[in-house]
């Protein structure tokens, strides 16, 4: 982590991770798309996800989460960084001459050889089917469905461990502490997502927030009774109410919110640690 002289009181704080480890060269502009932003509104315009809007202008790096170029090896020509999200991008360039984006894994350097197949090398990098994959590993990027790609495990410094190998299914360990079971014929890559400092940042300021993107939130006891259920009185008032509520009046808190027939219920082992 990068921490800065006290030359302000937001400076004083502010941690940001040490980019040191990028290379600092312009993204592959083929790679690069345009995401109109939506400030969190709908196609009527009514405010459909709070608290958003502004910040510094982005593009989107078109990430391949499938990398479903088997038996083709390819090289690491650096990392990047990536503006959508929390862990590092590599760019690849494969025997072949193409060049893509893959997400980068926490010990990943410029110079590396990975390749991806059905049963690669056990190297961090490399990616291959679950049932592959001996019990004690780390994987990220892991598939939910077979051929869509990576979905589980790709924020920044998140992992999952191989538990099990089991008739025809992988028992998968989360960073949240659940476990569950996926198909082995699913591809996953080994390692962990890089940029595990991610969560020790500290913004500082009000300001980096806003650069983010980030509009402010205001607290239900500050507004007026007509705005929200906590609202209003001549002071500092107690909740007023049984359970705590949304600004909506709909019940929060402690509200399980997750579908009783979902799908994949099934497919959950042991739910996750209630912290």
């Amino acid at each position: 982590m990068k921490k800065y002289s006290p030359t302000s009181p937001s400076r004083r704080a502010m941690t940001t991770v040490d980019y040191g480890v990028l290379s600092g060269a312009k993204p592959i502009k083929k790679l690069l798309k345009n995401l109109k932003s939506h400030s969190g509104r709908n196609n009527q315009g009514k405010v459909t996800m709070r608290h958003q809007g502004g910040g510094v202008k982005q593009l989107y790096r078109m990430v391949d989460f499938k990398q479903n170029k088997l038996n083709v090896p390819a090289k690491i020509e650096g990392l990047e960084y990536d503006p959508y999200r929390t862990s590092f991008i590599a760019r690849l360039l494969y025997k072949d001459g193409e060049r893509s984006y893959i997400l980068a894994s926490k010990n990943m350097k410029a110079g590396d050889e990975i390749i991806s197949a059905e049963n690669a090398p056990l190297k961090e990098g490399n990616r291959l089917r679950l049932k592959n994959i001996p019990v004690g590993y780390f994987v990220f990027n892991v598939e939910i469905d077979r051929n869509k790609g990576g979905q589980m495990a790709r924020s920044a410094g998140s992992y999952a461990e191989v538990l099990a190998q089991e008739n025809g299914y992988t028992n998968l360990k989360l960073s949240s502490g659940e476990v569950r079971k996926l198909s082995w014929e699913n591809f996953a890559s080994l390692g962990q997502t890089s940029n595990s400092d991610h969560n020790l940042t500290v913004l500082g300021k009000a300001g980096r927030s806003r650069m983010m993107g980030i509009r402010p939130t205001v607290r239900g006891s500050a507004m007026n009774p007509v705005d929200h259920p906590y609202g209003g009185g001549e002071g500092r008032g107690p909740r007023g109410t049984k359970r705590p509520k949304t600004m909506w009046g709909k019940i929060t808190g402690g509200r399980k919110t997750r579908k009783k027939k979902k799908w994949s219920n099934k497919m959950i082992i042991k739910r996750r640690v209630k912290k």
